[in-house]
């Protein structure tokens, strides 16, 4: 058997185990399967996603002591609690903040908000302290012209008692383009390891924890 033909079959091994093990779970990561299934604001803007993932955790602190991160985030301002040195590799230029800065707390319908200096999203819905929706798209590199998809992103808080907060975060993606899976699918494997790192960072800031690299 050649090298490239065995390189070739455990690539495929390789997919076809992330596909049916690692994937299924990892779009909803922390997540009850009524929470997976429960309808949040911003679905509407995607309103039959060909990917959806749904991500959770819970916060030892008020939905009102939560809020403020989550207001401050985007590249320029807060942050986005994940792994910056990874986001700067790809020229994203993200600090994430460990305080509260009170000049980042005003968002608005219609706001930009930035992944990148050259890439934003734009803010869909406000609700203080319950949820924060963005709405847009990235071209793939070297195209022009309309986005291969349209995606929906929600930072959902929800009042747990006991003082506690369930942190909900939900991307839906709705294809525009035959390929788009083809850009799709790495990138939201990709989503899933910043985003748990982006749960914990925001958690660990609410609850006043120290926060690890």
């Amino acid at each position: 058997m050649s090298r490239l033909l065995r390189a070739g079959l455990l690539g495929g091994a390789a997919a076809g185990f992330y596909a049916a093990l690692i994937r299924p779970r990892q779009l909803v990561w922390g997540a009850t399967r009524h929470e997976a299934l429960d309808p949040l604001p911003g679905d509407e803007l995607v309103p039959d996603p060909d990917l959806s993932a749904t991500r959770c955790i819970d916060v030892d602190a008020e939905p009102g002591g939560v809020w403020p991160w989550i207001a401050q985030m985007g590249q320029g301002k807060g942050g986005l609690y994940s792994y910056d040195r990874l986001e700067n590799l790809a020229g994203c230029e993200i600090y994430s903040a460990d305080r509260i800065v009170p000049g980042w707390q005003e968002v608005r319908v219609g706001d930009v908000f930035r992944l990148h200096p050259q890439i934003e999203l734009t803010v869909a819905d406000v609700r203080i302290s319950e949820a924060l929706v963005l709405h847009g798209a990235v071209p793939a590199r070297g195209t022009q012209g309309e986005p291969p998809y349209d995606f929906s992103w929600a930072f959902v808080l929800r009042e747990r008692p006991g003082g506690r907060t369930r942190l909900i975060v939900r991307e839906r993606y709705g294809y525009t383009k035959w390929w788009a899976p083809l850009l799709v699918e790495p990138v939201e494997a990709v989503s899933f390891v910043m985003t748990q790192k982006m749960l914990r960072g925001i958690r660990d800031r609410a609850e006043g924890m120290p926060v690890a690299a």
